[in-house]
């Protein structure tokens, strides 16, 4: 699974998330990844229910909105790997956030790495063609491959707000 996807395997406002993601394979920076999970295991357990701002989410849940977002294109990266060419619809993000409740962050930590072992195992899965196919989610164009770049530049992404507004306080 190496090389980058190309610009027409992913609608524009995703090239934010793979342009965070160093090297060419997918699989590397996918064991690589952010060092979510030992981030939440240091940082403070009374951090989970901190909110950097009026209106954003706590800690916790924006943990288990990169869990979530982990889970949802793992399963549209099956599905078009697949080769469902169903249109795949969007998620609501808040609605997702808000069901977080008690947790800690050793528990998202556990999760988070779980779902990590699950996504390193589809898209060790995926043969050149299957990792090439397109679909359509949420109104434009995805390829398999492009998913797995989604979901290592989102943690990435993530990991850059956990650590600069909710543990550098």
């Amino acid at each position: 699974m190496t090389g980058r996807p190309a610009a027409s395997e992913y609608a524009p406002y995703f090239g934010r998330y793979i342009d965070l993601v160093p090297g060419d394979d997918l699989l590397g920076a996918l064991r690589l990844g952010a060092g979510t999970a030992a981030l939440l295991r240091s940082a403070d357990p009374e951090a989970a229910a901190y909110a950097y701002a009026p209106g954003k989410w706590t800690l916790a849940q924006s943990l288990q909105h990169v869990i979530d977002t982990e889970r949802i294109f793992g399963a549209r990266a099956l599905r078009i790997a697949r080769g469902d060419t169903t249109p795949l619809p969007g998620f609501d993000q808040d609605a997702f956030a808000e069901d977080t409740p008690n947790r800690s962050l050793a528990d998202l930590a556990d999760e988070f790495e779980a779902v990590r072992a699950s996504t390193l195992a589809l898209f060790a899965s995926l043969g050149p063609e299957a990792a090439a196919r397109m679909g359509t989610s949420s109104g434009g164009p995805l390829s398999a491959r492009a998913a797995g770049w989604i979901i290592a530049g989102h943690e990435w992404h993530h990991d850059v707000v956990t650590r600069e507004r909710y543990l550098a306080r």
